[in-house]
């Protein structure tokens, strides 16, 4: 059987899209990244727009840049730091001393029974 619907299998906007229904596309420049693990980036940008010296590498996500021989250096990566070691940078053993012992009498005040 022949007949039918002649659309079936399709939606509205499907099929192929040739650059008379979407218009010319802007002229491109390809430009070359290379991380330090290696990897080869090759991003498109407009011919008029400006071109970044660093870009992400889509592989690993380390910077890279445009000189292969010289790609950018990985991040450095801080550790993990608790609360309680950024306090101790701010204050010396000395000064959470006081500050532990003026917790201490304020609380004691608050617990005596009057």
């Amino acid at each position: 059987m022949a007949g039918g619907n002649a659309i079936r299998g399709t939606r509205v906007g499907a099929g192929p899209m040739g650059e008379s229904e979407r218009g010319e596309s802007a002229p491109r420049n390809r430009v070359s990244y290379w991380c330090a693990n290696g990897h080869e980036s090759r991003p498109s940008f407009a011919m008029e727009a400006d071109i970044p010296e660093v870009w992400d590498c889509p592989r690993c996500g380390l910077p890279a840049g445009r000189d292969e021989q010289a790609p950018p250096a990985p991040p450095r990566n801080e550790p993990y730091k608790t609360h309680l070691a950024y306090v101790k940078e701010r204050r010396s053993d000395a000064d959470g001393e006081a500050i532990l012992q003026e917790a201490l009498t304020k609380l004691r005040k608050q617990r005596e029974v009057p």
